[in-house]
C-alpha cells in the first residue's frame, strides 16, 4: 500500500515534552497551565486515587506524562507560575456539554468555569473528545487550548511526537491546495452495492487543524493534521461501518441522513441510529468533510486515525467548534449533541471500498484517491 510505504519513509522522533509544549503552546513566563480528565467518579482524582484503579489509560497518560513531566522539570523550563490538575465527570459522548463542576487533586469541588478565568492554558485528556464546549469555553474566558482524547501509547509516540512546526506547514499547503472547492464526489462499494455522495462546497475557503494554539480564545484537537470544508448541501448515499463491525447503508437528501438500512451485522445498532435521526434532525448533519494531512500510522483512536495521510472523513451533527452553523440549539436535547466523525481508512474501513474520489476546483476536476490510494494530486500537495 502507497499510503503505508510513505509511513515507513517517516522517522519520527521520540515523544518529547518540551519540544511538543514549545511548538504547540508557546508558554509565556508566568503562566498557568491546568489538565483536565474525564472521570466516571471524578471523585477519584483525590490524592490521585484513580491511578490505582483499572482501566483509565488515557487519563493515566495525561497523570504520567504531562501533569509529572511538568512538574518535574518543564514547569521551570518555561517559567510557568502554577501546574495543576482536575477532572470532571465522563460525558459518555463526543463533544458533548461538558458538567459544571470539577474536582481537584486535593478533593474539592470546583465551577469549571473558576478554572477557565484562572488559567490560561488548559490541556484536555480523556475518553471523550472535549473540542467543542472547549473551544466555545476559549472565546468566552480567553484561554487557549488542546484536546486529546484516546490518548494511548501509539498516539503518544508518534501523532504528539512529530514535529508541529513541519505539521503546520504541510497542513497549509494542503490546505491552499484544496481552498475554493466547488464539490466534491466520492463513489464506494461494498461488495457487489455501489454508493455516490455529492457535496456542495460552494467554492468555500477551506479550514485546517494544523496544532498550533500559541493565541487565546483557539483551541487545538491532537493529534492535529487536517484540512476540512463545512458542507454547504450533500446528495446521495454512503456506506458506515459502526464500531463492533456492522456495516450500513445511509441515504443523504439536503445535506442530512436520512435513511439508515442494514447491510450486515446488528439490526439494533440500525434501528437505534435511524430513531436518533428520527428524532432529532440535527444528530443526522452532515456537518464537516475532513482529510488527514500527517504521514502518521494508525492507531485504532478514530483523533489520530483521523489525521492520517489519505484517510477521510464525514462529521455529524455539532460544528459550531469549526465555524460550522449546527449549534447547541439545533438539537432538541442537548445530550445528542455530538459531533461523530465517519471515517474511511483501508486499516480501520476495509470493507468499504474507495473507488473514487474527486473534488472541483477552478473548474477542473481534481483526482484525489482511487482504489483505497491517495492520487498524485493530493501527494503533490504534501510533497
Amino acid at each position: 500500500m502507497q499510503s503505508e510505504k510513505l509511513i515507513q519513509e517517516i522517522a519520527i522522533p521520540p515523544f518529547n515534552l518540551h519540544r511538543f509544549l514549545k511548538t504547540v503552546f508557546d508558554p509565556k513566563k508566568g503562566e498557568k497551565l491546568a489538565i483536565l480528565i474525564d472521570l466516571e467518579n471524578p471523585e477519584e482524582l483525590k490524592d490521585f486515587d484513580f491511578l490505582n484503579k483499572n482501566g483509565h489509560e488515557a487519563q493515566k497518560k495525561a497523570y504520567e506524562i504531562f501533569y509529572q513531566g511538568l512538574k518535574r522539570g518543564e514547569m521551570q523550563a518555561f517559567e510557568l507560575e502554577s501546574v495543576d490538575f482536575f477532572a470532571y465527570q465522563m460525558t459518555g459522548g463526543s463533544n458533548l456539554e461538558l458538567p459544571s463542576t470539577v474536582v481537584s487533586s486535593q478533593g474539592e469541588v470546583l465551577k469549571l468555569c473558576d478554572v477557565y478565568t484562572k488559567y490560561e492554558i488548559i490541556l484536555c485528556i480523556g475518553a471523550f473528545s472535549a473540542t467543542a464546549p472547549l473551544t466555545l469555553a476559549a472565546k468566552e474566558y480567553d484561554f487557549r487550548g488542546a484536546t486529546i482524547p484516546g490518548l494511548n501509547d501509539i498516539v503518544l509516540n508518534t501523532g504528539l511526537a512529530t514535529d508541529y512546526i513541519q505539521v503546520c506547514q504541510c497542513t497549509e499547503k494542503m490546505r491552499q491546495g484544496m481552498t475554493g472547492a466547488d464539490s466534491a464526489d466520492v463513489d464506494f462499494e461494498v461488495g457487489s452495492a455501489k454508493f455516490h455522495l455529492h457535496f456542495y462546497l460552494g467554492d468555500q475557503v477551506a479550514q485546517k487543524n494544523d496544532g498550533i494554539c500559541h493565541e487565546c480564545k483557539h483551541v487545538v484537537n491532537l493529534p492535529a493534521g487536517k484540512v476540512y470544508f463545512i458542507p454547504y448541501d450533500a446528495e446521495g448515499s454512503f456506506p458506515m461501518k459502526f464500531d463492533d463491525g456492522t456495516l450500513a447503508a445511509l441515504t443523504v437528501s439536503k445535506g442530512r441522513i436520512k435513511k439508515v438500512n442494514l447491510i450486515s451485522g446488528d439490526q439494533k445498532k440500525v434501528d437505534e441510529l435511524q430513531g436518533k435521526i428520527d428524532n432529532d434532525k440535527a444528530v443526522g448533519i452532515i456537518g464537516e468533510l475532513g482529510f488527514g494531512t500527517q504521514i502518521i500510522p494508525h492507531s485504532g483512536c478514530n483523533v489520530q486515525d483521523g489525521k492520517v495521510f489519505g484517510t477521510f472523513h464525514f462529521g455529524i451533527g455539532r460544528n459550531d467548534h469549526l465555524h460550522g452553523s449546527v449549534t447547541l440549539s439545533r438539537f432538541i436535547d442537548i445530550k445528542n449533541a455530538t459531533h461523530e466523525d465517519i471515517l474511511f481508512s483501508q486499516e480501520k474501513t476495509p470493507e468499504i471500498k474507495v473507488v473514487r474520489f474527486s473534488i472541483k476546483r477552478n473548474g477542473k476536476e481534481e483526482l484525489v484517491i482511487e482504489n483505497d490510494e491517495p492520487k498524485e494530486y493530493l501527494k503533490s500537495l504534501i510533497s
